[in-house]
């Protein structure tokens, strides 16, 4: 209904003073023409005040854009509004979308046609969310008219993952960039000290050592390591969610843990100066290259946004390119429950990669309840489950490869010291 339309009010106003004025007519009395007056004045004036323009509404967001957790304002805005003295509008509950007020329904007098009427929302979990429908309804002074309601789609509003907590004070196992802040085990100009040499042509004048070279006659130089930056390569698996999300204010799902700890790492390792890849294995399959700095992490979020959990129609281990050059650092976020990301990462390890699996199923997740199937079905199908995936865990431990438990900082330092330290040692290649 897009035209101005009698309320009931006006309707009754009407029809009770008609009626007034009728019974007035047939028993000759006054009182009832003066217990009608009321009636009668109100339905004129409301009649009289009909807007004579077409008004039309439209709803704008203050940003499209946000993380969850943050908030932003919906603005209505009336246009053509000559007439118009009051707004209504109500808007339903969508998925992970929080309201202000709680129930979406708001209302206010029009004193300026210019003004919005306002109502404040907050994503609370990744990705794309568009707000429910809306309806908006107006009516004319004296309430004797009105416009509406009508249907409003809100905008989308792209919704980025929140950053895990997480920070790292472990170097990289094998720094092979250009320019950064991992000690290199190359000899290079750095400000790690490496040892004591004699002097060389081309050795900087500010490098000499004057006490060593004044004990034994001859110059020496201080020689140092290289800095250099490495290349990590994030690896989610979204074949699944696994554990019912809450938003960013409940219990998070295995999906959440992953698309937030990949986040964390991102921002972690790009404001270190590496080189921060992502590869998602899922139905899309997005790959982002490898970059730095404020730019590249804004990109990563927002492919970060855009994975949905399911299972490609073609997944094979042997057809998922990561692209990662020798040294690069992968990190794998999975909820190890299956096996395609059993044989990725079995791939990895041979290719003598550094190479650590994050464990980011929930500690209490449930199977969740199907109708149709009894619960202790489901519970002994879990259990099961549960079983397998910790002979996945075994296969991982005999081919050399650490699974740690997302628990924010902290994570993966043990795990990079201990990549470091292996990376230091002799390899034995075949001939």
């Amino acid at each position: 209904m897009t035209s101005w339309q009698a309320t009931p009010a006006l309707g009754r106003a009407v029809i009770v003073a008609a009626a007034a004025l009728a019974l007035a007519v047939v028993f000759g009395d006054p009182v009832l023409v003066v217990l009608g007056a009321p009636f009668a004045i109100s339905a004129a004036i409301g009649l009289c005040l009909l807007p004579r323009t077409e008004p039309s509404v439209s709803v704008q967001l203050d940003h499209r854009t946000l993380h969850e957790g943050q908030g932003t304002v919906s603005r209505l805005r009336v246009r053509d509004g000559a007439g118009v003295e009051h707004v209504a509008r109500v808007s339903g509950q969508a998925p992970y979308v929080a309201l202000h007020p709680a129930g979406g329904v708001v209302g206010r007098l029009l004193r300026d046609p210019s003004q919005s009427l306002d109502l404040e929302l907050s994503p609370r979990r990744w990705g794309p969310r568009r707000p429910a429908i809306e309806l908006v309804a107006l009516t004319s002074r004296w309430a004797g008219w009105r416009w509406g309601p009508v249907d409003l789609v809100g905008s989308l509003v792209q919704t980025l993952p929140g950053r895990a907590p997480f920070d790292s004070r472990a170097e990289m196992p094998q720094p092979q960039g250009l320019v950064g802040a991992h000690r290199s085990r190359r000899v290079g100009s750095g400000s790690e000290f490496s040892g004591i040499r004699p002097f060389a042509v081309g050795d900087r004048l500010r490098r000499i050592n004057w006490r060593v070279s004044l004990r034994t006659g001859d110059l020496h130089v201080v020689s140092t390591r290289a800095e250099e930056d490495s290349a990590v390569l994030v690896l989610l698996d979204a074949l699944g969610d696994y554990g019912s999300s809450g938003g960013v204010d409940g219990d998070p799902s295995s999906l959440d843990l992953g698309v937030r700890a990949a986040a964390g790492l991102a921002e972690h390792f790009s404001r270190t100066g590496d080189r921060v890849g992502l590869r998602v294995v899922g139905p899309s399959g997005q790959f982002v290259g490898y970059g730095a700095g404020a730019r590249h992490h804004r990109v990563l979020l927002g492919t970060l946004a855009e994975v949905r959990p399911g299972i490609p129609p073609d997944l094979a281990a042997d057809r998922i390119k990561l692209r990662a050059a020798p040294g690069t650092v992968v990190v794998v976020l999975t909820p190890l429950l299956d096996e395609a990301m059993l044989l990725v990462i079995a791939t990895l390890v041979r290719r003598g990669l550094p190479i650590m699996v994050v464990d980011t199923l929930p500690p209490d997740v449930r199977p969740a309840e199907r109708p149709g199937v009894a619960k202790d079905v489901a519970d002994l199908a879990w259990r099961m489950r549960r079983m397998e995936r910790d002979d996945l865990l075994d296969s991982l431990a005999a081919t050399g490869c650490p699974v740690v438990v997302w628990r924010g900082p902290g994570t993966v330092d043990e795990v990079l010291r201990r990549l470091a330290r292996r990376a230091q040692l002799p390899q034995v290649g075949a001939r």
